[in-house]
């Protein structure tokens, strides 16, 4: 017994011991690694911001052990990207082991810095070394860089970014942002570089930010672009040859270029037109994936357009894509759909006429209680008259039962109408006259409940099929008088209910 007790004291020694061991037998490789990708293609980025990052293995498929004398960047120091290796970030790394059977992981990120160049896209490349001399292995990095106008708060004496007053609570204290008024040479945006916004862009009183067709926009986080009092913003788009590629259209959109971003909701805030700003028109846009896509304050008075709203689409923002409050809005041709909560939302009266729009939403990123139309005139402190809200030849749809709320005070004017409109709305009780859709006083030649059958609504698809209840059945009077169209396609023969026309093939 008592050499057995030793027998065992002294094989737990010897097994703690092993396990506590810190050398180990390395061979050097030699050339013998294997990898997961043998190039890495990052996604597009601008220049000087951030890419997501990238991951590929390297293999060790050999029966011994190794260690790595080197892993190292090509470009050296001078390289644009960075790399992390073991939990260890920087562009090169000393004898690396790994074991027998084993694996590595291997990240990537880049921040481009360049020149000012006249080049609009360059490649960088570099390339990951393993090893040296006779045994040096590779794997090459690309990523395609994007050059772009940078506009962003001055840095002030104390180190804090300018801002400026976005608007004022409840109680008068002002609400500010990060952000910068725009300069005489800031106000014009041409389609040669893309944009990138950080912060809030001011278009000044008195001055107008005016767009040529194809310029694209890219807002950083919490950022986006307010028009303030008797500023104006002049969009002028115009009709692509590809639906596709919309090479004329204005678009606004996040910063983040990799394909993982490009419906994400919510990547910037708002392009918001504040009360008394004059003379707006947006034409021929695209607003995605902002907070709120486009506010709309009005004045009270309600005698000029707040915003003319054509051709336009607005979609997959992470609240709602239009608030107007006490606005007067014209908008045709336009597809405003897919919001967290609500589409469109017309709060505190107003004036506003819609033609030839879609209106839905199919919200597919998490649970809303928000319809595609909400219509409000409930204000306590200022006007809050509804003077009309005309929609004709309109798509009210989503995939909820109700898509049309309507909020009315009994103290105030709450006029609106719908005539040959497609509207989702499950049957009522009654008690309710403004959701009797046999009044004509409110609604005339409506398709109640019909089959929308858009080609792919869920991931903002809202061309219509050939089986759409929508088709045909337009009120011909105002399709004459808007005769193309948000694709400028002829609709004055049989035209179709909403936004787009029924193409055979398209």
């Amino acid at each position: 017994m008592k050499y057995s007790l030793l027998y065992i004291a002294l094989l737990i020694f010897i097994i703690l011991g092993s396990s506590c061991r810190k050398d180990f037998n390395y061979q050097a490789s030699t050339g013998n690694l294997s990898f997961s990708k043998d190039t890495i293609y990052l996604d597009t980025v601008f220049a000087s911001l951030s890419s997501s990052t990238y991951g590929f293995k390297v293999y060790n498929k050999s029966n011994s052990d190794v260690e790595i004398p080197t892993i190292k960047l090509a470009k050296g120091l001078k390289s644009n990207y960075r790399l992390n290796v073991d939990g260890l970030s920087g562009k090169s790394f000393s004898n690396i082991p790994l074991f027998a059977k084993d694996s590595l992981y291997i990240f990537i990120e880049i921040t481009p810095i360049t020149e000012d160049s006249d080049d609009n896209e360059f490649l960088d490349t570099d390339a990951i070394l393993f090893d040296t001399g006779m045994y040096e292995q590779s794997v090459a990095l690309v990523t395609l860089i994007k050059d772009a106008v940078f506009l962003y708060p001055a840095l002030l004496p104390n180190g804090n970014s300018q801002t400026i007053v976005l608007e004022s609570d409840t109680n008068g204290v002002a609400i500010r942002s990060e952000g910068f008024e725009l300069t005489e040479e800031q106000l014009h945006f041409t389609n040669n570089k893309p944009y990138v916004i950080y912060g809030y862009a001011l278009v000044p009183k008195n001055k107008t930010l005016q767009m040529d067709p194809g310029t694209r926009v890219h807002f950083h986080e919490n950022s986006g672009i307010l028009v303030q009092k008797e500023g104006t913003l002049l969009i002028n788009g115009a009709v692509s040859a590809s639906s596709t590629l919309l090479e004329k259209e204005v678009i606004f959109e996040g910063d983040r270029l990799e394909p993982t971003y490009s419906n994400i909701p919510g990547q910037w805030g708002t392009i918001w037109i504040a009360e008394g700003s004059i003379n707006n028109t947006i034409n021929h846009a695209t607003i995605k994936n902002a907070t709120i896509g486009l506010i709309v304050e009005g004045m009270n008075n309600l005698t000029a357009p707040t915003l003319t709203l054509q051709n336009s689409q607005i979609y997959n923002s992470q609240q709602l894509n239009l608030l107007a409050i006490h606005a007067k809005m014209e908008v045709s041709n336009s597809v405003i759909a897919n919001a967290g909560h609500t589409s469109v939302h017309l709060n505190k009266g107003g004036a506003y006429s819609f033609k030839h729009n879609t209106i839905a939403n199919y919200w597919a990123s998490g649970f809303r209680t928000g319809v595609a139309l909400k219509i409000d005139n409930l204000a306590t402190t200022e006007d809050n008259t509804l003077k009309e809200a005309n929609f004709i030849n309109c798509i009210i749809d989503g995939n909820n039962t109700h898509e049309l709320q309507l909020l009315a005070s009994p103290s105030s004017t709450f006029q609106f109408k719908f005539t040959n409109c497609l509207l989702k709305f499950a049957t009522m009780d009654g008690t309710n006259e403004f959701y009797d859709f046999e009044n004509d006083t409110y609604y005339s030649s409506i398709i109640l409940n019909g089959a929308t059958n858009f080609q792919n609504p869920f991931k903002n698809g809202f061309r219509l099929t050939n089986t759409s209840a929508a088709l045909n059945n337009a009120e011909i009077l105002t399709a004459q008088e808007i005769p193309f169209d948000i694709h400028g396609n002829d609709r004055t023969n049989a035209p179709d209910i909403g936004a787009h026309e029924y193409v055979l093939n398209n």
